[in-house]
């Protein structure tokens, strides 16, 4: 997991006081500010979303709340890059919603590029991040002390504020520091929305030529991802979510007169996060001519795109479950450093990790450049937090006991982990290896960098075209990243809701 940073490290002191006044100028600074800013309002916007519609999903009567699981998830399977194009085509100047109001008059809108632009774009595509980890957090939250909270004359709201949201502190961490390191390494949003962000600055320095001083930008990239693991962790605290009891699942809350209204806000939600770039894209999508040979690229893309996302995925879990253990059944030092150091990877920008893995393979490993290995460890580097933070989340609501009661009967440690840890924990490893696999499916800077000669994705395709400004092109591809996400989603919903 260090070693893109070990890569920036040793290209910085290559570069010696001029990387140093390249970290301390005006310039950087103000990159700094920018991005901490846009970091805090997408992640705050984020959580407040993830959080009352996992709720609302999870807990309430709201009508076709199944329905609205899969529809609040997708925004997660289009890429930023297209999402941000679709609302600059939709509300830019000369977009379509311009050409809709012209005729009443209405000379122009608000401004989509910028801050703004990109606080609204890269929250609507991140907040499932918060959402999928809650909602398998209130599905495996035992409701007992909700049950007591009420039974003690508390009133459903001091309950929920005073019961419930403590105990769903570890998904909301879990969540809000993946969409907090994915604001901070987003290149493809930030460009279109022309927003300079410290991974537009970074991309600009590295195409330039400038590697030097891009490496010291990435490494104050990884300084701000430490800071977001470290408040984290500060917010999730020592505390334990488990039971000592399981209890049956509490009543569905009843939303009366606020039915309707909470329909009409996952309505609204999934409107403007999901059916607006839909029907940008399936606009492109009926303009574009028919050519059989696009159409088999794109299958072979697709079938490309699901192989490399379901062996990173796997790959993934596999790799956070050591540290999810040790950092809850046995936290120290060496614990609490191999956890931070898993976030590191997430916190650069894509073209960080892949030119730093395509060196150290072409320099030390050569048998593995360019090959389907260096690609899922790349993957690997890239994604493991969204691993890592389902897995935690999931061990953190397994009672030691348990597992102590299994080892004073004679059973090992391995048996124990096989029949009593690892049926608890498999919605939290589910819910982590869908994050993976969706993330991964849209995945560009290191999948263009580092994959194989001619393996091609979705993802790429997708970039390719609208890059030339080919929307046209771009459109089956885009609109198969969404199709083949939405199967994963539909399965952890429905085992969910039999859970």
């Amino acid at each position: 997991m260090l070693l893109p940073t070990a890569y920036l490290v040793v290209r910085v002191l290559d570069e010696g006081v001029s990387a140093w006044e390249d970290i301390t100028s005006v310039a950087a600074r103000q990159a700094v500010v920018r991005t901490v800013a846009l970091a805090t309002t997408v992640t705050a916007a984020s959580v407040a979303l993830g959080v009352s519609l996992g709720w609302l999903t999870a807990r309430t009567d709201l009508p076709l709340r199944r329905m609205w699981t899969v529809l609040l998830a997708l925004p997660l399977a289009v890429p930023s890059y297209v999402g941000a194009y679709t609302f600059v085509a939709a509300f830019g100047p000369r977009g379509m919603l311009q050409d809709v109001l012209s005729p009443l008059g209405v000379a122009t809108l608000p401004e989509i590029y910028g801050f703004r632009g990109a606080w609204l774009v890269l929250t609507l595509f991140t907040f499932p991040y918060v959402l999928l980890p809650v909602r398998a957090a209130l599905h495996m939250m035992d409701r007992s002390f909700e049950e007591a909270a009420r039974g003690l004359g508390a009133s459903r709201a001091e309950a929920f504020w005073r019961v419930t949201l403590p105990q769903l502190r570890p998904a909301i961490a879990a969540g809000g520091v993946l969409v907090a390191l994915y604001t901070l390494s987003d290149f493809g949003a930030v460009s279109i929305l022309r927003f300079d962000s410290l991974s537009r600055v970074i991309y600009i320095r590295y195409t330039s030529f400038d590697r030097g001083s891009a490496a010291a930008f990435a490494l104050v990239l990884v300084a701000l991802s430490l800071v977001v693991v470290i408040g984290e962790s500060m917010l999730r605290g020592k505390a334990r979510y488990h039971a000592t009891t399981r209890h049956a699942a509490a009543p569905v809350v009843r939303l009366g007169a606020w039915k309707w209204p909470a329909f009409a806000f996952c309505t609204s939600v999934v409107i403007i996060s999901l059916v607006v770039p839909l029907s940008v894209i399936a606009y492109w999508l009926a303009r574009a001519a028919t050519d059989d040979s696009a159409s088999w690229l794109t299958r072979e893309a697709a079938w490309n795109s699901v192989y490399a996302s379901g062996l990173a995925a796997l790959v993934a879990v596999a790799a956070s479950l050591p540290i999810a253990l040790m950092a809850v059944r046995y936290p120290g030092a060496l614990a609490s450093v191999a956890e931070k150091a898993a976030y590191t990877g997430y916190a650069l920008p894509g073209i960080t990790i892949a030119l730093a893995l395509v060196f150290f393979a072409a320099n030390y490993a050569p048998s593995l450049y360019q090959t389907m290995p260096l690609l899922i460890f790349a993957y690997t580097v890239r994604f493991l937090p969204q691993a890592l933070g389902s897995s935690r989340t999931a061990l953190l609501q397994v009672n030691p006991n348990t597992e102590d009661a299994a080892r004073g009967l004679g059973r090992s440690r391995a048996t124990v982990f096989r029949r009593v840890t690892l049926p608890q924990i498999v919605p939290g490893l589910t819910s982590g290896a869908l994050l993976v696999f969706l993330t991964v499916m849209k995945e560009l800077p290191v999948t263009l960098l580092v994959s194989p000669i001619g393996f091609d994705t979705l993802a790429t395709r997708v970039w390719s075209a609208t890059s030339e400004g080919f929307f046209a092109r771009a459109a089956l591809p885009a609109l198969l990243l969404v199709a083949l996400s939405s199967i994963p989603l539909l399965v952890s919903v429905l085992r969910e809701e039999r859970a």
